[in-house]
Formats: structure tokens, sequence, C-alpha cells
């Protein structure tokens, strides 16, 4: 395995995908960039920018981009994914093939598959057959554009081989992005899905007029239920109250950037899930997964009424008025 510079292969070109393989480049990683149109690829070779998503950022110029899925994984010693999570499978039994003996695989996704109910790692493990010491999950408060704009930002790397998380992190660790290891795989990965579907209420509240009381109120109290899902399946509960947790919540739920908190004040202010979709235009990995959350969180037993509300809205079963009443007249009882 080559030690200097590491090199890392990044799927796919999308906004998250991007930003991820301008860190691993800035960090002094050797880093190629699979796109899966030749026109994003050949615009990323030749004028070093991403025109679908960044055309006003200047991408690192060691950063180069192939359609060619063997070709990025040559010789690759990590495999960053950054696909939407409904279409990790598709993609990742194509990729398989090329992926080598040692490389680490690096799941970048924030949702749960959902006819599955598995997260990403556990659908990487399944379809590639790698053992849990090779895959490993990077999840926190990093908004794609700031990261662009080199603004500071940082996050938790999981993997059960702590070494391998360590040498992952070594090849992110740059001046503006700090990251963090961890070896609860869990915990990081559930943060992250679960967040998605708590910023959908909060957009929902905040497209129907509600204060900063009020989303304050849903943050919390779904950080609450988020951590009630994850410890139910084996995460830690300090890992929610971390970067991978707290700190993505709070991002993701805060930022006019967040595409699931924009989602959600389309929504709110009475757009259909159709139209709210295509007003969005990226993937809205919320949006996918609140279904599958709940179906998990009836298995395991776990109240999740913020995550019901979402599901209903996005289902069609309630109306708009029932939403506010039903985020806000939960029984009275201890916190």
């Amino acid at each position: 395995m080559s030690q200097h510079p590491a090199r890392a292969a990044v799927f796919s070109a999308g906004s998250w995908g991007t930003a991820a393989a301008t860190i691993l480049a800035d960090a002094g990683t050797s880093v190629v960039l699979h796109a899966r149109r030749a026109t994003i690829a050949d615009a990323i070779n030749t004028g070093h920018r991403n025109p679908d998503y960044f055309p006003d950022v200047e991408l690192p110029a060691s950063l180069t981009a192939t359609t060619d899925p063997a070709a990025a994984l040559e010789g690759a010693e990590y495999m960053v994914l950054s696909v939407p999570a409904q279409s990790l499978r598709q993609c990742l039994t194509a990729w398989t093939p090329h992926i080598g003996p040692e490389t680490l695989i690096v799941s970048l996704m924030k949702g749960i598959e959902t006819h599955s109910h598995l997260r990403a790692s556990e659908i990487i493990r399944e379809v590639t057959g790698v053992g849990a010491e090779r895959v490993a999950v990077l999840s926190g408060p990093n908004l794609a554009r700031e990261i662009m704009a080199r603004q500071p930002a940082a996050a938790t790397i999981a993997c059960a081989d702590e070494d391998a998380a360590r040498r992952f992190q070594a090849a992110c660790h740059t001046p503006y992005f700090r990251p963090y290891t961890s070896t609860d795989v869990i915990g990081c990965e559930m943060g992250g899905a679960l967040k998605n579907v708590i910023a959908l209420a909060v957009g929902i509240a905040s497209g129907l007029g509600l204060g900063d009381n009020a989303t304050a109120l849903i943050m919390t109290r779904g950080l609450a239920e988020s951590i009630r899902l994850a410890t139910a399946i084996g995460a830690q509960p300090t890992t929610l109250a971390g970067l991978s947790g707290m700190g993505d919540l709070v991002a993701t739920c805060s930022s006019p950037l967040s595409r699931n908190r924009t989602f959600g004040t389309y929504l709110g202010a009475g757009l259909s899930v159709d139209e709210a979709a295509a007003a969005t235009k990226q993937t809205t990995e919320g949006v996918k997964s609140a279904e599958a959350i709940l179906d998990l969180a009836r298995t395991h037993d776990v109240d999740m009424p913020i995550a019901a509300v979402v599901t209903a809205v996005l289902t069609g079963k309630t109306t708009l008025d029932e939403t506010v009443a039903a985020l806000m007249q939960r029984p009275p009882k201890p916190e």
C-alpha cells in the first residue's frame, strides 16, 4: 500500500462529493473524482470547476476527474462514497469489482435505505462483502457551500478499526477541516440520517410562520427522539451529543443552505411534495428516509412523534393545520 501521498477515489461529483474531494486534495491526498457525466469530468479536468454545483469556485489543481470507476479506484487507499442513499446499492454493485483488497470504504451518506431500513455502512458490507474494519463513516455539520469557501468545519470519522479511522483522519485534516475519530459507527450514521427528518420538521414550522421558540423546541425534542432510536439499535448516547449528532442537527436545522430545512419550508408554505422537490432540485435525503426511519422506530418500539408528523405530511395523511397541533400538542409529562 502506497504511503505518500495517500490516494482517494471520491464517488460522485455532486455537491458534497466535490466538497469532500476538495478537502482531501487540500490535505495533500491525491484525489480522483468519479463523475457520472463526461461533461462534468471534462470541466473539472480542463477548467478546474464543477459547473453544475460550484461554477464560481476554482477546484484544487491536483484534483482530477474521470467517468471510469476502474481508473478512479486504481491504487486507491480510500473509496469515498457520496451518492444518494437510495442508489447506493445499485451503484456499488457496479463498482465493487474495481475495489482493491485493502481499500477503506468511507461513507458520507446520511440516509436509510427505504425497503431494507439499512444504514449505508450495512449496505456497503452486504454488497462488497468486506469486514467492518474496512468500512468507515464521516458525518458532521458540513454544509458543502461553506466547505468550498474554506470556512471552519469539523466532523466525526467512525470505524470499528480505530487505526483505519486515524489514517483517514490524517488524509482529510486541513487548517479549516478538523476530523475527530470514533468507533461508534451506528451513532455517527444515525445522527446524520435522523437530523434530516428533524430539519424537515423545523422547515415545516418555519414555512408555517412559527418562530424561533418553536424551532428550538422541535430541535431539542427531535434530538431526544434521535437519541432514543439510535441507542435502541446500539449507538452510544454521547455520540449523538457530538458533531455527528447535535452538531449536524444544529447546522442542518438552522441554515438556509440546508436542503432538508428548505424542502420543509416549502411544504409549510403550502407546496406539494412534488412542487417542493422541483423547487429544491437536489437529493433531499430526509424525504426518502423519513418513512424508513419511522418503520425502524416501530420495529424497536421507540416513540418518535416528530418523525411521525413529518412522515404524515410527506405521505399526505395530514393537513398543515393538523401538523401544527401535532407538533405542539404532546401530552404534558416530565422531560
